[in-house]
């Protein structure tokens, strides 16, 4: 029974630090109904990247996950598998689930080459390399200019 509360916690507490990122198709509610300037480009290269992204929620949520363990453990302690070595090493080891989750993460995501007016220009954006294709595309810009966001041009659904 220990054991069992003790990888389901593990899990939880991992479960809960993996982050979730917004890809090109969800929009915020304030970023509904707004004019937003659209451009004609051509993809010339679609390239795989990680993007490192910060996973400070992540963590909050794996100490969260380690409390919980710890008061679980400790509500047990009177148990003659805490008092054992065994028991001594799955209690520190169940203590100390965040700290094996990082400030950062790495995320999926692509670089695209795409020419606009006679330059080449590059993108970076979360994404997966078989949303794109290579030809004609739709690039979204930020009102002052200095984002740019290539929607998918692939109609093809992806393969899991």
């Amino acid at each position: 029974m220990l054991w069992t509360t003790f990888r389901l916690a593990l899990l939880l507490s991992c479960a809960l630090a993996s982050p979730v990122f917004a890809a090109d198709e969800v929009y915020k509610a304030g970023q509904l109904n707004q004019t937003q300037n659209v451009k004609s480009v051509e993809i010339k290269v679609i390239k795989p990247v990680k993007i490192e992204v910060d996973n400070t929620q992540g963590k909050q949520a794996a100490q969260v996950g380690d409390n919980v363990l710890g008061g679980l453990l400790s509500g047990a302690a009177s148990s003659r598998f805490l008092k054992s070595p065994v028991g001594n090493v799955a209690s520190g080891v169940a203590g100390s689930s965040s700290a094996l989750v990082s400030n950062t993460t790495l995320i999926d995501g692509v670089q695209l080459v795409y020419a606009e007016d006679n330059n080449l220009k590059s993108a970076v954006q979360v994404a997966k390399v078989c949303e794109f294709k290579l030809g004609a595309a739709i690039a979204m810009l930020s009102v002052d200019g200095t984002q740019t966001q290539i929607q998918p041009n692939n109609d093809a659904p992806c393969q899991q």
